[in-house]
């Protein structure tokens, strides 16, 4: 695997950092033999989070969440223990997935560079797969150059703010949410306790920003933690994979590229019943790290990691039991799509991946949030399944990263020969002694 540009420009909290650097041609790998690949073509199904941590599964070793339907995908396919994001923060993550190139490559360096009007400078791998014959759609959050959006079957919203260039799309991505909750969910005064986010009416906890000021002021995304009072059927991880189950039918003929890109667990940090309750806060441990002082740390404190607020042990484990929360909601959600692949006859020619674009502290080092270059932040969840192809119960030890899954998707659709910044996956997972590069010939490791 070709290594990461040495430094990036992620965050004003980290103006400068230092990226991971990885080598594919170290590590273990478990997997055992290989099975020939079907003569038809294989479909695509790409479930991703946002600011999901790699060890915020039960199949990674949580010893408090449970996520039954990733544990069984795990079981089924692939799991990756040790894969990296290719940078912290959500729109270059996102678009180093889509092409396969660096940050650097991509000039995507920051989320401000996703509202972009300029032509990124690579393909996406999705591009590829419909210019060859492919339908596709994409629902979810969309955080990258819209422009990489232009060729999907079904018109793609963007994130929010202004409409993009070519875009058709009647509304953005929030704005058609905001627009079903008022369809769906009767709106009730406010409740003594209560607030307002982007998701609906919230009741904080003690770490809210704002818990104890009037119900005007109106906490930031970042800083809000509390219990939604928006049913869990109407929450927008129940939405936005809805819209992705109706997709899986629209789609079902084939070949097609499906995404759903829920935002779960990023930020605002607020669930519904029954998950809220489902982790209480007391069974919950809080990181071996939360004390550290930092000493030798590049990263400067923000104000309320400086007054302590991530290194409180009561304010970690009722964070961590809405992060959790919101995790539970979203294996609930990836238990109904492959039940539905299943329904259709599609799961056995199907690759299924299920990734994040970065993770979480939660307070590890007595730090929140991401955009820093330690494990919370940067380690993610990494599984894929494709019967007959991937070995079921393969975990690989090799260290990755999200450039490779654009030559690794490519690899088993049958489309290689792209350029890209990473390396095929797919020997590693199938076990072969030989790797392929990312021209898709084989070379000696």
């Amino acid at each position: 695997m070709k290594p990461n540009p040495p430094r990036c420009i992620v965050s004003k909290r980290i103006p400068i950092c230092i990226l991971l650097t990885l080598w594919l041609l170290t590590g273990k790998s478990h997997a055992t033999g290989t099975t020939p690949p079907t003569s038809r073509p294989i479909n695509l199904l790409i479930i991703m989070t946002d600011q999901q941590r790699w060890d915020a599964m039960s199949c990674a070793g949580n010893p408090v969440l449970k996520t039954p339907n990733l544990d069984q995908l795990a079981q089924e396919g692939a799991r990756l223990t040790k894969f990296y994001s290719a940078c912290p923060v959500c729109a270059p993550a996102r678009t180093a997935i889509l092409t396969g190139h660096s940050i650097t490559s991509n000039h995507v360096l920051d989320n401000n560079d996703a509202r972009s009007e300029t032509e990124p400078p690579y393909p996406s791998f999705d591009q590829i797969l419909l210019r060859s014959g492919y339908r596709g759609e994409y629902h979810g959050k969309y955080h990258s150059p819209y422009k990489l959006a232009l060729d999907y079957t079904q018109p793609v919203r963007w994130l929010n703010g202004k409409r993009p260039a070519g875009c058709i799309s009647d509304l953005s991505d929030a704005d058609a949410y905001k627009a079903y909750l008022a369809a769906n969910v009767p709106k009730q005064p406010l409740q003594p306790g209560e607030r307002v986010q982007r998701f609906g009416v919230y009741r904080p906890i003690p770490l809210d920003e704002n818990y104890d000021k009037p119900a005007t002021t109106r906490s930031s995304e970042g800083e809000a933690y509390g219990r939604l009072e928006t049913p869990s059927e109407h929450s927008l991880t129940a939405f936005t994979s809805a819209e992705g189950l109706a997709a899986l039918d629209r789609l079902k003929g084939g070949p097609f590229t499906l995404t759903i890109s829920l935002d779960p667990p990023h930020p605002p940090m607020m669930v519904a019943e029954p998950y809220y309750s489902l982790y209480p806060p007391d069974g919950i441990p809080v990181p071996v790290s939360i004390n550290d002082p930092r000493t030798n740390s590049p990263y400067r404190p923000t104000k309320r990691e400086e007054a302590g607020a991530y290194r409180d042990p009561t304010n970690i484990r009722q964070m961590t039991s809405i992060y959790y929360g919101m995790v539970a909601e979203v294996d609930v959600w990836v238990g109904k799509i492959l039940r539905r692949l299943d329904e259709l006859g599609l799961a056995d020619n199907t690759l299924v991946i299920f990734t994040s674009d970065h993770g979480e502290m939660l307070g590890d080092h007595g730090m929140h949030s991401k955009n820093v270059f330690y494990e919370g932040s940067v380690h993610v969840p990494l599984l894929l399944r494709l019967p007959g192809v991937i070995p079921a119960g393969t975990v690989i030890e090799t260290p990755a990263s999200h450039l490779d899954l654009f030559p690794t998707i490519l690899d088993y659709c049958g489309q290689t020969g792209h350029a890209s910044d990473g390396d095929s996956l797919r020997p590693f997972i199938e076990g072969q002694t030989k790797r392929r590069g990312t021209s898709g010939s084989l070379g000696m490791e």
